[in-house]
C-alpha cells in the first residue's frame, strides 16, 4: 500500500514537471508568434510565464531531491574513508533538511502576508496562489532530506572507495 502510494506520488510529480515544461514551451512560443507575427501580445502571459518557471524550478528541485540528483559538493568524499563519508553525507542531508524547513516556514509567512494584502499577479490570479508552491516544495524537500539523513544514502557505492580502489 505504502509503495503504491509512493509510486503514484512520484508519477504525479513527474507528470506535473513534464506538463509545466510543455506549458512553458508552448506559451513562450505562442507569445513570440502572437507578438512578433500577428502583433497581438497577451498582456498577462509574461507574468504567467515567470510564475510557471518558478513552479517548474521548484517541482524540478523536489524531483532532484527525491532522486538525489541535485547539485552536491563531494570534496570530502574523495579524501575521507567510506564510513566517514556516509556520516558526513547524513550530516549534510540533516543540515539541508533544516535549511529547507526554514525556507518552508518563511515562505509560508510570505504567502500568508500576500493573502492578507490581496494583490493580483495577473488575470485575476492572486499573488499568494502563485507563491504557494514555495512552502509546499520546501516542505517536501525538507522531509526528503530528513528521510535521507535518517536512512543513509544510496549515492555512495559501498563496494568501491571513492578513489577507485576496492574496499
Amino acid at each position: 500500500m505504502w509503495s503504491k502510494l509512493l509510486q503514484l506520488t512520484h508519477w504525479l510529480e513527474n507528470a506535473i514537471l513534464s506538463g509545466l515544461l510543455l506549458l512553458v514551451i508552448v506559451a513562450a512560443n505562442g507569445q513570440i508568434i502572437l507578438r512578433n507575427l500577428l502583433e497581438l501580445p497577451i498582456v498577462w502571459l509574461d507574468p504567467f510565464l515567470r510564475v510557471t518557471i518558478l513552479w517548474l524550478a521548484l517541482f524540478g528541485a523536489m524531483v532532484a531531491t527525491r532522486q538525489q540528483s541535485h547539485i552536491a559538493i563531494d570534496l570530502l568524499n574523495r579524501y575521507l574513508p567510506l564510513h566517514w563519508c556516509l556520516r558526513a553525507e547524513r550530516g549534510v542531508h540533516a543540515f539541508s533538511a533544516v535549511i529547507c524547513a526554514l525556507l518552508a516556514w518563511y515562505s509560508l509567512l510570505l504567502v500568508l502576508l500576500e493573502y492578507e494584502d490581496g494583490l493580483i499577479a495577473f488575470a485575476q490570479v492572486p499573488v499568494w496562489l502563485c507563491e504557494s508552491i514555495m512552502p509546499f516544495a520546501f516542505t517536501v524537500m525538507a522531509l526528503r532530506f530528513l528521510w535521507q539523513s535518517l536512512r543513509g544514502s544510496h549515492r555512495l557505492d559501498s563496494s568501491v572507495h571513492h578513489d577507485g580502489e576496492p574496499l
